[in-house]
């Protein structure tokens, strides 16, 4: 049995990611991990990096913060990986309970984020997970609700990124994407 890098990973998880010309809008080109939850195989893969990349950052973080909803997915495999807690990350009345909120700014629109003030406890440090990096605006957002209950954020990790939106530039805090568009 070869041992393989989550680079070599990484490639092969790329072929799983399916692309729509013009979804949502004409001139957009949507890159969907969903097609990796389709195949045994790509699951596989995708639950391999995860779990390689918990091993690298053990002992960093004490909670995993999941954004809405692909999110949700990835979240959940990290963290058991880690051996933390799971915090969704929603927009706006979705969650019980007493919640912090931050409104933001998108392209085209505003929202609101929402966290619950109960799970995250101040000094708590955190990584953030998503599928997709494009914009930055829901990441960015999330760092600063996060940090608005007084949570560390570490660091957000993402499966995908859209280097050309160039999104990094403004969130700052590290970010790891395995594949790069």
């Amino acid at each position: 049995m070869s041992i393989t890098s989550i680079e070599d990973d990484a490639l092969a998880l790329k072929s799983y990611i399916k692309s729509y010309p013009d979804f949502p809008l004409p001139g957009i080109l949507f890159r969907d991990i969903f097609n990796v939850f389709q195949s045994t195989d790509g699951l596989q893969l995708l639950n391999n990096i995860l779990k390689k990349y918990a091993v690298e950052i053990a002992g960093k973080v004490d909670c995993v913060a999941m954004l809405e909803a692909r999110g949700f997915l990835l979240g959940t495999l990290m963290a058991l990986h880690l051996n933390v807690p799971c915090v969704p990350v929603r927009k706006k009345g979705k969650l019980p309970g007493k919640v912090a909120q931050l409104e933001y700014s998108l392209e085209y629109a505003k929202d609101v984020l929402e966290v619950q003030l109960d799970v995250l406890k101040e000094g708590k440090r955190v990584l953030v997970i998503d599928d997709l990096l494009a914009t930055g605006g829901t990441l960015e957002a999330a760092v600063q609700l996060l940090r608005k209950t007084g949570a560390e954020v570490v660091e957000a990790l993402v499966i995908m990124e859209l280097c050309d939106l160039e999104a990094r530039k403004k969130i700052d805090i590290p970010i790891k994407s395995f594949i790069q568009y």
